[in-house]
């Protein structure tokens, strides 16, 4: 059995499995097989050498690793042994150990974990507790800098002894609060299971010791992606024994924003002077091609602690292709036109090819390049483009300002950005439009003339909003599409609203989204002023009504590069290598943040198992503006002769139309070829009909308003608007809502 255990291994893979006592540090390449290794040292550790798999603790960083983890050692060493040994992720791990243990903190052991959405209610209780305004402190943005503090093992004392402005004396208060709340529940949060325990153990030292005792090996896996409070329990629990087998990869550490630091695992060997120190050098995933282009760029980012050589057996494989498109369009044509070469070749399927992105934005452009070709496609670990919140609200005052009667999008945006009208006064105002038998947006219109069900504070807030629609439906038949994109989000200060909403880093995320669309908006500039905005949200109903991807359908993966972290394909395509978007423009200022983005750059170019595609733009729309791009500073660390070249420095033909006249289609002299978009035909609006139901000067009477006379009469998404003057004032309603009885 031992040899069996062994004998798949190399030899670097081997002396890892057989290195049993003491501290290991086995720095694992990418593709170099360590899951192997940890689930054969187990193994080994239970069958040959005889070590009870109940003094085993195993540490994953996800729920999958560890269920992966066990059905590998289902096989290799029996279900029994496999389920006698601990294993499971930081925060499983301390939830488990918390049953038993919160009792020395005087707590029960019947505690809640609060989820992600129990925390953010009880932090808007702890905001009108301490009569703070949820605009100016949005609970979600509090929550991150709290989360941050506790991964530091700083307490809310610690915090507010630290603090030395408004804002951190703020967040100070809110810390003290959210946590006082929370031990009032008996509750806890994600980042409270890691924290409490690390409190056990140094308050209690029989504790600690007797996991000491329990767990005699201690494997951790990921290790240059833990943080202070992660690296504080493996040290506590490796204990005197220093049993403590860690696998990782400084070259991967890409988590920095999330708090893991990567000089947890630089200095394990200050840590553990007599540490054995194995590197797993030998690739099975990629061609030599990709690790010698892969290498040169890790290579760029100076002196290296540990210096890895990647080597493979999988042959010399395809040079590394590197693409200079005109623009992000055309950047996302050459993608979408490769791939379909591939699969028609009959080498590959689209499951086998993912493209990959630094930032969610750049999704936007490849959606549109891939629906007209039908490309089958899914978005990992996020929403489509279209689907995303930012962008939905945004174009939720788009539909208003052509459609006001849309109650769906009416509904959605009422109180975005916040304005005061809560759950209680939008069922109000259904209620009160179903009485009066008209569409919300004209119960809206009434407020100032009619008796309602309003406080005087809600009426005002309802009126503030119906004043911002009307803005809005003025301006779209005078303004250029861009130009009315530009009043919105200067109107509702939008930036502003999705800082204070989520923060200030995932706030400029969503910003540079919401941007993204006006960037769409701009392909539709060479349009008559009144066919700008309409067809725009014709085209984009079509890419938003795409249905989402089968998991298990062939198609082809778009995600971001944290993501695609663990993660292989046989051929990678990683888009918008430049300047601003990898290194990412947060980061361009911080060295150390440069080179985590260096290593994102590795991890990317790791995934490719057969091709490897680098991809570029010339130039590249962002915020509104057409810039000419840089290609990232990495490039330049990998030597001309591993990349093959090829560039595309000219508008293709459908962004040359786009700027020129633009040929039959509907009825506003026709659209814009938006980019690929272009190669498929799409229906004419409706226009006016030929006739209506209703005809000026018709008397007519409605059940609130009483009698009056038809001014005049038009189709609106196929139901008819109707004009008419009553004895108080013109109104516009529409014929399905109105109920109007003819005279």
């Amino acid at each position: 059995m031992a040899e069996e255990l062994l004998s798949g291994l190399n030899p670097a893979q081997r002396r890892a499995v057989e290195a049993i006592d003491g501290p290991v540090l086995v720095l694992a390449g990418p593709g170099s097989g360590k899951t192997r290794v940890l689930t054969h040292r187990i193994a080994h550790m239970i069958r040959t050498v005889g070590v009870d798999p109940y003094r085993i603790l195993a540490v994953t960083f996800t729920n999958k690793a560890s269920r992966e983890m066990r059905e590998r050692l289902d096989i290799l060493v029996g279900p029994n042994d496999a389920r006698a040994l601990t294993a499971g992720t930081f925060h499983s791990l301390c939830a488990r150990f918390l049953r038993r243990e919160i009792v020395h903190l005087g707590r029960g052991r019947d505690f809640t974990i609060y989820d992600s959405d129990d925390q953010e209610r009880l932090m808007r209780r702890v905001l009108r507790e301490l009569n703070l305004d949820e605009k100016q402190n949005p609970p979600r943005a509090m929550l991150g800098r709290i989360s941050s503090a506790k991964n530091e093992l700083v307490s809310p004392d610690d915090f507010a002894r630290l603090s030395h402005t408004y804002a951190a004396e703020i967040t100070a208060r809110c810390y003290a609060h959210y946590q006082q709340l929370l031990h009032e529940s008996n509750a806890l949060d994600f980042d409270d299971l890691l924290v409490e325990m690390v409190h056990i153990f140094a308050q209690f030292p029989e504790v600690l010791e007797k996991y000491q005792k329990r767990y005699e090996y201690l494997l951790v896996d990921e290790y240059q992606d833990t943080n202070k409070v992660q690296y504080t329990l493996v040290q506590n629990l490796a204990g005197a024994r220093r049993n403590l087998f860690a696998v990782g990869d400084e070259d991967q550490s890409v988590y920095g924003f999330r708090g893991a630091d990567i000089r947890n695992i630089l200095r394990f060997e200050q840590d553990y002077p007599d540490a054995q120190v194995i590197m797993l050098e030998q690739n099975y995933r990629s061609t030599q091609a990709i690790l010698d282009a892969a290498q040169a760029v890790i290579a760029g980012g100076g002196k290296k602690k540990h210096l890895k050589k990647l080597w493979t057996q999988n042959g010399a494989g395809l040079q590394v292709s590197l693409h200079e498109g005109y623009d992000q369009s055309e950047e996302a044509k050459f993608v979408v036109d490769e791939i379909a070469r591939l699969v028609a070749s009959g080498d590959y399927r689209y499951r086998d090819c993912a493209v990959m992105y630094r930032i969610n934005a750049q999704s936007r452009a490849l959606e549109e390049a891939l629906i007209p070709r039908g490309v089958p496609y899914q978005i990992v670990g996020g929403p489509r483009f279209y689907e995303r919140k930012e962008i939905k609200d945004v174009l939720a005052y788009l539909h208003l300002a052509y459609n006001p009667y849309d109650r769906l999008r009416l509904g959605r945006v009422l109180n975005w950005p916040g304005r005061g009208i809560g759950e209680r006064s939008e069922s109000e105002l259904q209620r009160w439009a179903i009485e009066l038998g008209v569409p919300p947006f004209q119960a809206l219109r009434e407020l100032e003339d009619l008796p309602s069900p309003f406080s005087a504070r809600a009426k005002n807030a309802l009126l503030s909003f119906l004043a911002i629609i009307d803005e809005l439906i003025v301006a779209q038949s005078k303004l250029p599409l861009t130009e009315l994109i530009d009043m919105i989000l200067g109107r509702l200060e939008v930036r502003e609203t999705l800082v204070r909403e989520y923060g200030a880093e995932e706030g400029d995320d969503r910003w540079r989204n919401v941007q993204e669309l006006r960037n769409v908006a701009t392909e539709y500039s060479g349009l008559p002023i009144e066919a700008q905005l309409p067809t725009c949200l014709e085209e984009i109903a079509l890419v938003a009504e795409v249905d989402k991807m089968d998991g298990k359908a062939d198609a082809m993966t778009c995600i971001t590069l944290h993501q695609a972290k663990g993660l292989e394909y046989p051929v990678v395509f990683l888009v918008g290598l430049e300047e601003g978007l990898l290194p990412h423009s947060r980061s361009s200022d911080d060295p150390e943040k440069v080179e985590e983005e260096r290593r994102l750059l590795y991890v990317g170019m790791t995934r490719a198992r057969q091709r490897l595609y680098l991809c570029h733009a010339f130039r590249r729309l962002s915020f509104g503006r057409v810039n000419i791009s840089t290609r990232t500073r990495f490039l330049a660390d990998i030597p001309a002769a591993l990349l093959k070249q090829t560039k595309k420095r000219a508008p293709t033909t459908a962004s040359s139309q786009t700027n020129n006249m633009f040929t039959g289609r509907g009825g506003y002299g026709g659209a814009p070829p938006r980019g690929p978009t272009a190669t498929k035909d799409l229906p004419p609006r409706p226009v006016a009909p030929a006739e209506v139901s209703f005809f000026i000067g018709q008397p007519v009477c409605h059940a609130t308003f009483g009698e009056g006379v038809v001014m005049g009469s038009r189709l609106v998404d196929g139901d008819e608007e109707v004009m008419v003057s009553f004895a108080d004032k013109q109104r516009k309603l529409l014929a399905s809502f109105a109920r109007l009885e003819k005279l």
